[in-house]
């Protein structure tokens, strides 16, 4: 297995599966979410929209993951993921962990090798970076990866980034 932290921008990297920390609306929102939605086109909330009308009828729920096609990125699926909210009160690390590890389980269901995830829940949900890379790092290491073999964080700032770097070297 390839671990790595690279500083970033995660629309533009040519992996597998690009992981979306996504609102359970799967409708776009704010930073990554939205720059997901933004570079990979209609397409993408079009497969959206089908997942909710398919399954997810109220939302996806927190800790859970779906897989949908990339529209324009250079990837070829988008893994959905609703990370926990400290300020909404979701503040239990397992539904965190279980944001990680349902990504990694749906990656590998879709066939995918190579997978790049953004910081899940840090930033805009509360979650200290720390926690985030801690719990992102161990939770994968102890997941079943089936077919990937490269696993990548993609972060936009140079702080996430030495903290997520600090986390697979240890």
């Amino acid at each position: 297995m390839r671990w790595e932290a690279v500083l970033g921008d995660i629309t533009t990297q040519e992996v597998d599966a690009v992981v979306n920390a996504a609102n359970p609306q799967l409708m776009g929102g704010g930073g990554v979410d939205g720059a997901i939605h933004a570079a990979a086109g209609p397409a993408l909330l079009q497969e959206c929209r089908r997942v909710r009308a398919a399954r997810w009828h109220d939302g996806l729920p927190v800790g859970e993951a779906v897989a949908t096609g990339a529209g324009d990125l250079p990837a070829r699926w988008v893994v959905h993921t609703v990370g926990p909210n400290r300020h909404r009160g979701q503040t239990d690390p397992a539904l965190l962990a279980s944001a990680f590890r349902r990504s990694l389980e749906v990656v590998g269901e879709v066939g995918a090798r190579s997978v790049a995830f953004p910081a899940v829940s840090a930033g805009i949900y509360g979650w200290e970076p720390e926690v985030v890379a801690e719990t992102a790092v161990q939770t994968l290491r102890e997941t079943p990866a089936g077919p990937v073999e490269h696993i990548r964080f993609v972060l936009f700032s140079a702080s996430l980034h030495t903290v997520f770097a600090a986390a697979l070297s240890r």
